[in-house]
């Protein structure tokens, strides 16, 4: 059954994510990507305050210590070496404004503090609310 993953990645490495095509998180999330299947949705949130686009999981995850990635604000030498390989969905040429999207998605539920529920590298969220962030991207 496919899932949907929001994840969270600076404007750096958002940059990175879409010219390799891969995403990859450090060992602390490494049970999270596990659970990640081929053909599962994720969706990009851009710190700070931004939705990138959507892609689908290319492959099932997998190890590369290579570091293609940045650490900084990360802690040092960090590579972020869980990875998976993602083709593109939905990109727009700029990410759109994330907190418009607050008050329609389901997983935030304190919608005063929401950037606390952003704090992870990853997590899954409801397809109403994949649909919502589809939509906020332009598809349907």
């Amino acid at each position: 059954m496919t899932k949907y993953w929001l994840c969270v990645v600076n404007e750096e490495n958002w940059r990175i994510v879409k010219e390799k095509l891969v995403w990859g998180v450090s060992d602390r999330y490494k049970r999270k990507m596990e659970e990640l299947e081929e053909g599962d949705f994720v969706a990009f949130y851009v710190r700070p305050k931004k939705l990138g686009g959507i892609f689908k999981a290319a492959s099932k995850p997998y190890v590369d210590k290579k570091p293609i990635f940045s650490s900084e604000g990360f802690r040092t030498g960090e590579v972020f070496p869980n990875r998976v390989k993602i083709e593109p969905v939905l990109v727009p040429e700029e990410p759109v404004p994330f907190e418009p999207l607050i008050g329609r998605l389901k997983f935030i539920r304190n919608k005063e503090k929401w950037t606390g529920h952003l704090r992870g590298a990853m997590r899954q969220i409801p397809e109403e609310d994949f649909e919502v962030l589809r939509e906020a991207l332009g598809g349907r």
